[in-house]
């Protein structure tokens, strides 16, 4: 077989073993059949410790199997090859690393929780005053995990995850939050999904509840695809040239963003008079609104801005117009909390937490999707170490 370096472990003479219940040294009682316990392998070669673990007779507890300073309950790898391999779970899939260390995926899979676990046991939260809310797919059909981060300027990071989508998935947040913690919060970034509002209005009724530019342009994207796709339909239903056809991402990505084809097809498209281009011109308007700094002034320009919407006559676009009126205050909210909390972040966080859910292997529970998004995203505490193996 493969060669290994195996280190036997024994008490020290007189040594009294310790309780794993309460922790007090106790008398011993018996010892148990030697145990294997898988330690950080070194120039990749095996390493174990070997060990009779004895059982104690703790005056408060009963009968225990002792305490050990490598390892805990029946895991048979070390404390230090778990948190090893924690480590490279963030860099690699749970199955990429069990294979490159020769272990199960439930071995990496339980040094990862190990690892949550410890670190959400030490989460300190006293610095949080700026929230982020928002929901990713998960799964196939509509199934959706709420994410809350924290979104400070000093500290970005994932706080909560909870199933659904739904008001009392909020509720569930603040209530594992805390009422004084809720009462500290100064900013909520959200969308404008009803539940979620409701719940902010009512759990965080002092914080400045603020709408992520991303999500309005992300409203406005889904409008002009609309107004494309039902217009390249009338033109084809009509006879005319598909001038829209393979013109999507030309009206939906940012200018910068453009491959010199796509490049080469909008400055064509932009010559005709169509809706499509139409609304992709009162898109691009509006990027003029992130430039104030004025909420009194930025609020004129999108009163501006809202009635040539709706003089457009493009029904999806006047659509978004409404909507805006509507939540006019959320809106420059924005502006209120410019330079306070990291705009876009939830946004970047929610595309690593798409990532993380697609490199999820053997991911099919809710707790595993769970463990694995606080991993990645959690900015979690770890133990001091003595030795750090990566």
């Amino acid at each position: 077989g493969n060669p290994c370096i195996e280190v036997r472990v024994r008490p020290r003479r007189g040594n009294k073993p310790l309780c794993s219940g309460c922790g007090a040294k106790s008398s011993g009682y018996d010892s148990l059949a030697e145990r294997r316990f898988a330690y950080v392998p070194l120039w990749g070669i095996a390493v174990f410790f070997l060990y009779s673990m004895r059982r104690v007779n703790c005056s408060c507890c009963g009968i225990k199997v002792e305490e050990i300073p490598w390892g805990s309950g029946k895991r048979s790898i070390t404390n230090s090859y778990a948190w090893f391999l924690a480590r490279w779970a963030k860099r690699l899939s749970w199955k990429e690393t069990a294979e490159a260390f020769r272990v199960s995926w439930y071995t990496v899979y339980s040094s990862v929780e190990m690892a949550v676990e410890w670190g959400r046991k030490h989460l300190d939260l006293s610095n949080v005053r700026s929230l982020g809310i928002d929901e990713i797919q998960w799964q196939l059909g509509h199934k959706y995990l709420t994410l809350v981060y924290q979104i400070d300027s000093c500290s970005k990071r994932l706080l909560w995850v909870g199933e659904e989508r739904k008001a009392k998935t909020l509720l569930r947040f603040f209530r594992w939050f805390g009422r004084e913690r809720s009462e500290r919060i100064e900013f909520i970034c959200s969308d404008l999904w009803k539940p979620y509002l409701k719940v902010i209005r009512k759990k965080a009724s002092g914080a400045v509840n603020v709408l992520d530019r991303f999500h309005l342009i992300q409203r406005i994207n889904r409008a002009i695809d609309e107004v494309r796709a039902g217009e390249a339909r009338k033109l084809q239903q009509d006879g005319y040239e598909p001038i829209l056809k393979g013109t999507r991402w030309c009206l939906l990505k940012r200018e910068e963003n453009l491959t010199n084809k796509q490049n080469v097809k909008l400055a064509e498209l932009l010559q005709y008079n169509l809706k499509s281009v139409r609304a992709y011109l009162l898109k691009g308007s509006l990027d003029q609104l992130w430039t104030y700094i004025s909420p009194f002034w930025a609020g004129k320009f999108l009163d501006q801005w809202c009635s040539q919407v709706m003089r457009s006559q493009i029904e999806p676009m006047k659509k978004i117009a409404r909507s805006i009126r509507k939540n006019r205050t959320l809106i420059l909210n924005w502006f209120h909390a410019k330079g306070q909390i990291s705009n876009g972040i939830t946004e970047g966080f929610n595309n690593k937490a798409k990532l993380t859910t697609r490199k999820a292997y053997g991911f099919r529970s809710f707790k595993c999707a769970e463990i694995a998004l606080f991993h990645t995203l959690g900015n979690l505490p770890e133990p001091e170490f003595t030795h750090r193996f990566l």
